[in-house]
């Protein structure tokens, strides 16, 4: 059961924008297609969560997005299917989900940062989601020490998230989000069309005002390639066979 239902389940890998601060690496590379121990960091990506049971994936371009859609023309395995969604303008997190609406089949669907892995456990968190009678949205949590550089999230004893915190100074150990979403269909109408819109400063707090949006606690391995240090780090742990 649980594999048909991941096989079933939509996931949205955002990978439209332009990696300014690895400008130097990419020159006119998508971030996303950056290669990590010889494979683009998004082919690693999307291997890592077919193996957990993930089918289909789209994947919402914007920067560069013909390099990535004649890349995944060529190179689509069997079993695998690879849509290619295209922002013709930056729209944000929020505008290129929205973008890509025509293409999500399933009621319930993941999204993913097209430059980080965070390897958790994935089917628990969409059980979870899916035992909820009233469901909107949720986001996997991952605890970390917390100050200038990450805000915090509060959730009540149900796992509603009732508040985020800004960064500030103080350190503490805390909630944060871990990137990995996964939404209800109908958040699509809160979404405007053809319009920057984010995630997390315009989706989220609405969200939040609503029954039906969750935190869910997890722990796991985390990386990313959005700094030129995280990708040295990344690129150091692929080579050494970490990850």
């Amino acid at each position: 059961m649980r594999s048909k239902i991941l096989k079933d389940t939509d996931v949205i890998i955002l990978c439209g924008g332009r990696g300014s601060r690895l400008k130097r690496t990419t020159k006119n590379l998508p971030k996303p297609l950056i290669k990590i121990d010889g494979r683009p960091f998004l082919d690693i990506l999307i291997a890592h969560f077919y193996r957990i049971g993930l089918r289909r994936f789209i994947l919402a371009s914007g920067y560069r997005a013909d390099i990535i859609r004649k890349y995944y023309s060529e190179n689509n395995t069997d079993g695998l299917k690879i849509l290619c969604s295209r922002e013709k303008k930056p729209l944000g997190t929020g505008g290129a989900v929205k973008n890509a609406q025509r293409f999500v089949h399933s009621n319930y669907f993941i999204v993913l940062n097209g430059d980080s892995i965070y390897n958790f456990g994935l089917p628990e968190f969409l059980k979870f989601c899916l035992k909820k009678t009233t469901f909107l949205g949720a986001i996997a949590l991952k605890r970390l020490t917390c100050g200038k550089d990450y805000g915090s999230i509060s959730i009540d004893r149900r796992g509603r998230i009732i508040n985020f915190t800004e960064k500030n100074g103080a350190s503490k150990n805390c909630f944060v989000n871990g990137g990995v979403y996964i939404f209800n269909k109908n958040i699509f109408p809160m979404i405007p069309l053809n319009r920057k819109f984010s995630l997390e400063m315009d989706l989220f707090p609405k969200l939040t005002a609503l029954k039906g949006f969750y935190g869910y606690k997890t722990k796991g391995f985390f990386i990313d390639i959005g700094t030129p240090q995280r990708l040295k780090k990344a690129k150091k742990l692929f080579s050494a066979k970490l990850l």
